[in-house]
């Protein structure tokens, strides 16, 4: 006879893995933040951040943008594995048997629930080869006096690194807004690299967001 704490198992509607009241599990008493899967979470004060940028800045000068590139890679690399194996464990699929619209919702949710701010995915122009991203309240965009470029390296990262292992072929990311110059929001083009090495120039000429992508699209 099947029981009915199996029906209910075996028929469950799976809700929002990464809601922040489920998902983020703490004990005060012993300082220790895990995730729903036992995982261990750890809280970065905003203070810690700038003074881990500052002092970035002041050792490796210019360098500071590949440093950070450099260590967004290799966080979003492992941010992808973690990821997608808490979905497919929680959805009982593979990646590929999952609807786009299940997995983009996760992840603005996952980014959410972390404290990265928010997150917005643009399919607007995947037709023509390329995935906008907006980001919102990001904690990992910083601005530097006398600057006038965007500085969000670390997210440009994470998502070249993310974005080639979700579709299997080498990507780039590039930012062509940022909130630390005063934009709403700080926007990433996402496509092949010898697409988007020209972007770099291209903002230094002053080019707005839209008139990079029309130049892109052409």
């Amino acid at each position: 006879m099947i029981s009915v704490a199996d029906l209910i198992k075996e028929n469950r509607i799976p809700a929002n893995f990464f809601d922040y009241n489920s998902y983020v599990k703490g004990d005060l008493e012993i300082g220790l933040l895990e995730n729903r899967r036992g995982d261990r979470l750890i809280a970065v004060p905003d203070t810690l951040i700038s003074s881990l940028y500052a002092g970035l800045a002041k050792e490796t000068g210019q360098a500071s943008r590949l440093v950070l590139f450099n260590c967004g890679k290799w966080w979003g690399k492992n941010f992808y594995t973690r990821f997608t194996e808490s979905l497919e464990e929680y959805y009982a699929q593979s990646l590929a048997e999952m609807d786009m619209i299940t997995f983009i919702q996760s992840l603005r949710e996952c980014w959410q629930t972390h404290g990265w701010g928010k997150f917005e995915f643009i399919p607007e122009y995947q037709a023509q080869g390329l995935i906008l991203i907006n980001t919102y309240n990001s904690p990992y965009v910083r601005a530097v006096n006398g600057n006038t470029m965007p500085t969000g390296y670390l997210e440009s990262g994470i998502f070249t690194s993310f974005f080639t292992r979700l579709t299997g072929r080498e990507l780039l990311a590039v930012q062509t807004t940022c909130e630390s110059l005063g934009a709403s929001c700080n926007t990433y083009i996402i496509g092949l690299p010898e697409r988007l090495q020209v972007v770099d120039s291209l903002l230094a000429e002053g080019l707005t967001h839209e008139a990079i992508l029309q130049r892109l699209l052409k």
